[in-house]
C-alpha cells in the first residue's frame, strides 16, 4: 500500500461566503465515509480547479455547483495556499483514494442575492454534497468541521474576520 507521503495534494478552491449580517454559510455533508467519528461534518463550499480554470473561477463555478448560485462579489483572497492531509483511515477512500489530502486557494465572498437562490440540490451534473445548510457566526465556524481541516479553517477565519460584519 502506498503511504500518505507519497501521494501528492489536491489543489482546489474554498469558499468563506458571507451574508448580508456577516455570517458564514457551511453545508452539512452527506458522509461518504466517517470522517473523525464525529458529527462535524460541516464545511464551507469548495472543490477541484478544472484544467484551463483559474483559481477564482473554479471559486465561482463552485458556488454555482454547490450552492446552486454564484450571486457574489469577490471581497479577498488568502495570500497564501493553505494544505490538510486526510487522517490515515481516509487515505485510499476519499478524494478518489489519489491524494494525500488538498491544497486550497480560499476566497471571502460576499452573498448578494437571497436565501430563497440557495438550492444544493445538485447543478450541472454535479453530485449532491450537502443535506442541511445554514449560516453561523464565524466564531462558530470551526467547531463544525472535522478535526483534520481545523488548523485551515483557524487560519481562514483569522484572515476573513475583517469581512463578518453586517453591512
Amino acid at each position: 500500500m502506498t503511504s500518505g507521503s507519497d501521494l501528492p495534494y489536491r489543489k482546489c478552491v474554498g469558499i468563506m461566503l458571507f451574508d448580508h449580517a456577516g455570517r458564514v454559510w457551511v453545508g452539512r455533508r452527506i458522509p461518504k465515509w466517517d470522517g473523525d467519528g464525529s458529527q462535524r461534518m460541516w464545511q464551507m463550499p469548495q472543490g477541484g480547479i478544472d484544467e484551463g480554470e483559474s483559481p477564482l473561477q473554479a471559486a465561482q463555478r463552485e458556488l454555482e455547483e454547490e450552492i446552486g448560485t454564484n450571486n457574489a462579489e469577490l471581497l479577498g483572497e488568502h495570500p497564501q495556499w493553505l494544505s490538510y492531509d486526510l487522517p490515515e483511515q481516509a487515505l485510499g477512500t476519499a478524494l478518489g483514494g489519489r491524494f494525500r489530502g488538498q491544497t486550497q486557494k480560499w476566497f471571502a465572498m460576499r452573498f448578494l442575492g437571497h436565501d430563497s437562490e440557495i438550492n444544493i440540490d445538485g447543478h450541472n451534473g454535479h453530485e449532491v454534497e450537502f443535506d442541511r445548510w445554514r449560516w453561523v457566526d464565524i466564531s462558530d465556524l470551526t467547531r463544525l468541521v472535522v478535526s483534520f481541516k481545523r488548523p485551515v479553517y483557524e487560519k481562514v477565519c483569522r484572515e476573513f474576520r475583517r469581512f463578518s460584519s453586517p453591512i
